[in-house]
């Protein structure tokens, strides 16, 4: 359930940014007519990125139980990859997003008669990022099928990141977004690192992969998965109580130095804004 909510709420912070930027930029342009076609964009991302994270729920429920195995290995793939390109290209972005929309915003509405089409495409494309990431990531969660912690939590997530953004866009709130999105990135690096330790084991399961299984410690007794804490841990760092080495080589090979590029980039650009 946390992991979910923190990483629901990245995303909707992520994506309440976008569309706060969109909506100041043209309330303070007088254009605020506009903004039914960015709300929108807005809506129809999340109707197409639910219907496809129902469909492919429903479809994948249907295959026999290797293909199964195999479904959630790939998905697990996928998400790993769109998390951690997603937490990479935020810290990039972060600096000229607001520019860049901006230039985007002008760029849609000049003088035509498809203004209000273009700014819909824009919310859309902008949103349905947001959107397919959260997908990928349910879909990897809701096969380890963990009950209903994972919806409620996402749910949860999303509210509160409405919330926020809504205090941004009006003015009451102050978030240091920076930080946020530093210290968020670094715990989705650990959630990543998990999904692809799960992504061995599913691919194992289907019969893809045999080797490296020789457990390569066993805490079953002193931390089991299902207490209390191993459950917490699980959901945030991936852990496992019994996992095998190529497990902890994935997840070791993976973590390391995505984390060491991620703050030694996060402190060079520091250092870079203090001197200017």
């Amino acid at each position: 359930m946390l992991v979910a909510y923190l990483i629901m709420l990245r995303e909707g912070v992520e994506a309440a940014l976008i569309v706060g930027i969109v909506g100041s930029y043209l309330r303070q342009t007088g254009r605020a007519h506009f903004m039914p076609a960015v709300w929108g964009g807005v809506m129809l991302a999340v109707v197409l990125c639910s219907a496809l994270g129902i469909i492919l729920d429903l479809t994948s429920s249907e295959f026999p139980q290797k293909e199964q195995e195999l479904f959630a290995g790939i998905v697990a793939l996928v998400a790993t990859g769109i998390l951690t390109s997603m937490v990479f290209w935020m810290k990039r972005a972060a600096r000229s997003i607001k520019t860049e929309l901006h230039d985007s915003i002008d760029v849609a509405l000049r003088p035509g008669d498809r203004q209000g089409l273009a700014l819909v495409g824009m919310a859309f494309f902008a949103v349905g990022r947001e959107g397919l990431e959260s997908v990928f990531f349910l879909l990897a969660t809701f096969q380890q099928n963990l009950g209903y912690g994972v919806p409620v939590g996402a749910f949860l997530g999303v509210a509160t990141a409405v919330l926020i953004g809504w205090a941004i866009y009006s003015g009451g709130v102050k978030l240091d977004l920076r930080r946020f999105f530093r210290w968020t990135g670094v715990f989705i690096l650990f959630v990543a690192a998990g999904l692809l330790a799960s992504a061995l084991k599913a691919f194992h399961e289907a019969g893809l992969w045999n080797g490296l299984q020789t457990p390569a410690f066993d805490l079953s007794e002193t931390l089991p998965i299902d207490s209390v804490v191993g459950s917490l841990l699980s959901g945030i760092l991936g852990y496992q109580d019994a996992p095998s080495i190529g497990a902890v080589c994935v997840y070791l090979a993976f973590l390391v130095p995505a984390l060491f590029y991620f703050l030694a980039t996060s402190t060079s650009s520091r250092r870079v804004v203090r001197t200017a």
